[in-house]
């Protein structure tokens, strides 16, 4: 008998402090979830390659110097140029690298084919990682105009 009075009498936690405790244990975990999260996401764009091109000088009918500037915290390596999405040549080397927090200018020649007067080109930059620089300018054969 007194175990059936024990048990009757026995209190467990109120609903209400059981709410509290379940709401600051679900608080708990998503503060550590979204540090976690924005770790990684750090991670990712940590590596990422910031940089554009700030200029297009044409040099001849089949050349021009690209000013890349990189305002990344990487250096960023060009591996490949594209001109109108034709392939082109970065002169007088194939892989142009560029220190982080400066800029670089490099020659672009087109391979078979020719600048047109008042024509607009758009300039490819593929780096190392994969990311595209992109840069449109018009060809002019006066200078001072």
């Amino acid at each position: 008998m007194n175990y059936r009075k024990f048990k009757k009498n026995a209190k467990a936690l109120s609903p209400v402090i059981a709410s509290i405790i379940l709401i600051a244990v679900t608080v708990a975990v998503s503060v550590v979830v979204a540090a976690w999260m924005g770790g990684l996401t750090l991670g990712f764009m940590g590596n990422a390659e910031q940089g554009s091109i700030t200029n297009a000088v044409f040099t001849s009918n089949t050349s021009v110097t690209l000013t890349v500037q990189n305002t990344g915290s990487n250096t960023i390596t060009i591996q490949s140029a594209t001109i109108d999405s034709n392939t082109a040549t970065l002169t007088p080397i194939t892989t142009a690298t560029i220190l982080k927090g400066a800029s670089g200018s490099f020659n672009v020649t087109a391979i078979g084919g020719t600048f047109a007067a008042g024509a607009q080109y758009t300039f490819n930059l593929l780096t190392a990682k994969g990311h595209t620089l992109t840069y449109s300018a018009t060809y002019n054969t006066n200078p001072a105009l």
